[in-house]
C-alpha cells in the first residue's frame, strides 16, 4: 500500500492508542454477560470476581485516556483535526463507563433477571455486547484510514462496517422496548423497588450499544473531512 505523504511526514501513525482503548472497552462491555449468568445462578462471588476485573478495566481505559490526551500529536499536518480523535475516545470511554456502572449496581442490588424474561435479556446484552465488537472493528481500520488519507477502498470498508453497526443498534432498540412491554406486563408481580431498578437497568445495557453508533457516528465525521 502506498502511504499518503502526510503519513510520511508525520512518521508513525497517533491512532494506535485510540485503538488500544477501544480494545480495552470491549473487553470491558464483553464480560457483562457472564456478571448476568452468575448473578441469576446466585454465584455472588462470581460476580464479585468479575466486577473487580471490570473495574480494572475502566481504570485501564481512563489512563490510556488521559495518556491519548497527553500525547496525541498537536500537529497541523495531521489528516483529520486533534479534536475529533479526542472526542472519539470520549465516546468509545463511556463504553466502559457504563460498562462498570451496570456491574456495579448488579453486585450493590443483587438484582437479578425474573426467569420469564432472563432468555431474552440475555439476547438483548449480547446484542449490546456485539454492537461493540463492531464499534471495535471500525476503529480498528483507523491506521490503514490514517495512511491512506482517509480515501479509497478502505473508506468503503469502514462504512460497511459503520452500517452494520447502524443494523445491530437498531435491533437493540427493538428488542429493549420488547423487554421493557414484558416487564410492564409482569411488574405487579415484582416489589416496585425491583421494578424501578430493572427499568434502568434495561436503559443502562441499552446505553453501551448507544455509545457503540456513537463511536460509527464519530467515525463518519472523520471520513467526510
Amino acid at each position: 500500500m502506498v502511504k499518503n505523504i502526510i503519513s510520511e511526514m508525520l512518521g508513525k501513525s497517533p491512532v494506535q492508542p485510540i485503538q488500544n482503548h477501544i480494545n480495552v472497552a470491549f473487553q470491558c462491555a464483553s464480560l457483562l454477560p457472564s456478571v448476568f449468568e452468575a448473578a441469576n445462578l446466585n454465584d455472588w462471588n462470581k460476580v464479585e470476581s468479575i466486577n473487580e476485573n471490570i473495574r480494572q478495566l475502566e481504570n485501564e481505559a481512563d489512563e490510556l485516556k488521559l495518556e491519548i490526551r497527553s500525547n496525541l500529536p498537536k500537529s497541523l499536518f495531521m489528516p483529520v483535526p486533534r479534536q475529533d480523535l479526542l472526542e472519539l475516545v470520549l465516546v468509545q470511554d463511556k463504553i466502559a463507563n457504563i460498562t462498570k456502572s451496570i456491574s456495579g449496581m448488579i453486585k450493590q442490588r443483587k438484582i437479578q433477571i425474573p426467569s420469564t424474561m432472563y432468555e431474552e435479556f440475555m439476547v438483548f446484552v449480547n446484542l449490546c455486547v456485539n454492537a461493540c465488537k463492531f464499534a471495535k472493528k471500525s476503529v480498528n481500520e483507523l491506521d490503514e484510514l490514517y495512511e491512506t488519507g482517509f480515501r479509497g477502498a478502505e473508506v468503503r470498508l469502514v462504512q460497511e462496517l459503520i452500517d452494520n453497526l447502524d443494523e445491530i443498534e437498531t435491533k437493540t432498540d427493538l428488542k429493549q422496548n420488547d423487554l421493557q412491554e414484558e416487564l410492564f406486563k409482569i411488574e405487579k408481580e415484582l416489589p416496585p423497588i425491583d421494578v424501578m431498578f430493572l427499568y434502568k437497568l434495561f436503559d443502562k445495557v441499552g446505553g453501551i450499544a448507544d455509545m457503540a453508533e456513537r463511536v460509527g457516528r464519530r467515525l463518519e465525521l472523520l471520513l467526510a473531512k
